[in-house]
């Protein structure tokens, strides 16, 4: 069967079986298994909240009985909502980005969000304020806009059992990325695998990497469980990613309990706040890892991370699935 008939019949078959089922909210976005990135861990756990407070909830159709439909940034099949869309339904759109100036090339991917959310959208969900003004930089003025960060799986990301802060032993600093862009930092920890203490220091990096390191220990990507337990093993997160709206590894670290040493770019300072340090230039990482390490209970103290159940709860009513 030919792709296009193929997708053809998959729509007809999803509206038909929105006739035969029931539900109060449909999540609109390609799942992927883990390993993957944050929109997906952040959608799942969401999911889960929704759950617990009795809402039904499917993905990718539009039933009978569907109240709202929170469909993400450009990860969902568009033809496929359109087809299957209803007036009575509220349509909420999640949005990052923007994405080409993320991934620094200019492909026409902000420009197609933005048609989407004019066309389709009664409300906008940008995951932080950085992301909004940027959009609006650009000239990109999305329909009814409000700005909700992402939050972490508190089943997953927990501070309980982590390790001990100890200056009796070598500072342990992790840095993660899912994407071996070269946004996501890997300059900046290049300069840190050739410069850094390492008689003071030891580092992981957990992903995929554009470059190579000596002194840096290097993990594949790994699943949820497994990055939890890592953060929970180490002492200060190190994120170097520029342009980044709402980076999910920073506050997944932050909520295992790390401070966070973040370049000054994108929604770092807004997540991070006051438990931890920005820097502008690699070259001051160190005297910034000097101070959070001098007064390192104080930083840790700092950590303010809103948790899903409030990120959801501020989800519902702005889907109107709660008030």
């Amino acid at each position: 069967m030919k792709i296009g008939l193929r997708r053809m019949v998959s729509n007809i078959v999803a509206m038909a079986m929105g006739w035969f089922t029931s539900a109060d909210l449909s999540i609109f976005h390609e799942f992927e298994p883990p390993p993957t990135g944050g929109g997906h861990q952040f959608l799942r756990a969401f999911w889960k909240q929704a759950e617990a407070r009795g809402l039904k909830v499917e993905n990718n159709i539009i039933s009978r009985t569907t109240r709202a439909c929170l469909f993400n940034s450009f990860n969902f099949n568009e033809s496929r909502l359109l087809r299957m869309k209803r007036d009575s339904v509220l349509y909420v759109h999640r949005v990052d980005g923007p994405i080409d100036v993320y991934r620094g090339r200019e492909d026409g991917v902000d420009k197609g969000i933005f048609a989407v959310n004019q066309m389709i959208a009664d409300k906008t969900i940008f995951q932080s304020r950085y992301s909004l003004e940027k959009h609006l930089e650009l000239g990109m003025e999305f329909r009814n806009p409000v700005v909700i960060m992402n939050a972490a799986d508190p089943d997953i990301f927990h501070p309980r059992g982590r390790i001990e802060f100890s200056r009796d032993r070598k500072t342990r600093l992790i840095a993660s990325s899912w994407s071996d862009n070269v946004n996501k930092g890997a300059v900046v920890y290049q300069w840190l695998d050739e410069h850094l203490e390492w008689e003071r220091f030891e580092m992981t990096f957990v992903g995929r990497s554009s470059v190579m390191f000596k002194n840096i220990r290097m993990i594949p990507p790994v699943d949820s469980f497994r990055m939890a337990e890592l953060f929970r093993a180490h002492d200060i997160y190190i994120t170097a990613s520029r342009n980044d709206p709402c980076s999910n590894s920073l506050i997944e670290a932050l909520t295992c309990g790390l401070p966070a040493i973040h370049l000054k770019s994108g929604g770092h300072p807004e997540i991070v706040k006051q438990a931890g340090a920005g820097f502008e230039a690699a070259e001051q990482i160190p005297n910034l890892l000097d101070q959070v390490t001098g007064q390192y209970e104080a930083f840790q103290s700092r950590i303010s991370i809103p948790s899903i159940q409030e990120i959801s709860e501020e989800y519902l009513k702005v889907l109107e699935l709660i008030s």
